[in-house]
Formats: C-alpha cells, structure tokens, sequence
C-alpha cells in the first residue's frame, strides 16, 4: 500500500469520524450546533475568499463557531505566511477536536502561521487584536434577537476599518418554521433576519447562493466601512501583532 493510498484512507476516516460527532452534537443540542452535518467544501471556500483577495500580506483572521472544523481546514490551507488565526468554539467537545487539527495539521508544524483555539462565546473573547478577516459559522436564526444584534456588534468591533466579515444562513429557513414552528418561533426567526438585514444594508459587499451543501445557504460578504474610527482598545492595527 503506496503513502497516497494510506494518506487518503487516513482523510477519509477523520472525516467519517468527524461527520458522527457532529451529527451526536446536534442531537445533543441542535440549538446552538445549528445543522446536522458540517458544512462543504464548496460553503467553506466561499466563505474564506476574502482572504484571497489579500494576497501574500500577513493576516489576522478570527473563526467563529468552528464546529468540527470544516472551515477551519480551508481557512489554514488559505492562511499566508505569518498570518494569525483565532478559532472561537463554544462546544467543548469540538473546542477539544479543533485543538487536535490544529495540532497535528501538516500546514502548521513549521509555525510560520500562528494559530489557538479558544473555549468560550465570541462576545466573550477576550482580545486586543483587530482582525482583517472574520468568518462566522454561527447559527444565527437559532438565537434571539438580542444575542444576534450582541454578537454582530461585537464583530464590528473586532474588525479593522476596511476589513471583511463572511457568514452564511441556509436557505429557506423561514418558510419551514412558519410551517413547522409555533408562533412565537416563528416570531423570533423573523426579528433575527431583521436584525440581519439592518446589518446587510449598511455594510454587505454581496451575497452568494451555495448549492453544493446540505441545506443549500447563502454567503453574506459585510464589510467595515474604513472611514470607522476603531475604538481605543483596538487601536493597534500597525502594531507588531501583525
């Protein structure tokens, strides 16, 4: 059996194994896990293209609900060299699972990219690094609104004057719990979208359809407008943290 075929058969099952605790995690708590199996290839790099757009310049990068690390992989395949990158996850068996890829992921053995993962909410990240680029795979439609309008808010913050927040909502969310779900479900859901829709007519850049994942989604692309004056404790875009 030749390296490639060992190699392959190793990727293959990490991503079994990977598709199982996710689907567990959602079982356990559909709430905030937000899907039943993790997103594709074809969402993740849509979801990373921002940092493309940068070229070979060193990047602070923030990753918001990683989950078993679908995104995260395109995400330091994508990484230029000294760039930094913050995954954030809430759940801790997959905090403990990121951990574990980001060990061992070839990318990263010559340390040229710096990379942690933290346990916690991403409004409760504590930080002082602004970022270029924030990828958020938070399921924002199974929130209330004031979490959602708390943790946009809060990604505005972290972002660097000029630079670029991506997230994703699947497709046809709405009419199925207006279907399937009580009033005041439904009730909630609506008052999430508004809340996201206020945030797409001040900032979106452009929207995407991903067909290729299950459930189809859309790409949201926000950016912060560079005339935003960063807050004080976030002032350090020129400083050697990058």
């Amino acid at each position: 059996m030749d390296d490639w075929t060992t190699s392959h058969d190793r990727i293959l099952a990490q991503r079994h194994a990977e598709g199982w605790t996710f689907l567990i995690e959602a079982a356990r708590d559909l709430r905030t896990t937000g899907a039943v199996a993790p997103s594709s290839r074809l969402l993740a790099r849509r979801l990373t293209d921002p940092l493309q757009e940068h070229g070979t310049q060193p990047l602070n990068v923030l990753e918001a609900g990683a989950g078993t690390g679908s995104i995260t992989r395109t995400l330091i395949h994508r990484l230029s060299s000294g760039s930094s990158l913050d995954i954030v996850e809430a759940n801790a068996r997959f905090a403990v699972q990121l951990r574990q890829l980001v060990r061992t992921h070839p990318r990263l053995t010559g340390g040229s990219e710096r990379v942690s993962v933290h346990h916690t909410l991403v409004e409760q990240l504590d930080t002082s690094r602004p970022y270029d680029v924030i990828v958020s795979g938070l399921p924002f439609t199974n929130f209330t609104p004031a979490q959602v309008e708390m943790i946009m808010g809060r990604y505005m913050e972290l972002l660097l004057p000029g630079g670029t927040l991506t997230y994703f909502a699947y497709r046809g969310t709405r009419y199925a719990r207006a279907l399937t779900a009580r009033r005041a479900e439904a009730r909630r859901h609506r008052a999430v979208e508004e809340v996201l829709a206020g945030y797409q007519r001040r900032y979106a850049i452009g929207c995407w359809s991903v067909w290729g994942n299950l459930p189809p989604a859309n790409v949201w692309q926000l950016r912060r407008p560079a005339s935003v004056t960063v807050p004080a404790a976030l002032d350090i875009a020129a400083g050697p943290a990058r």
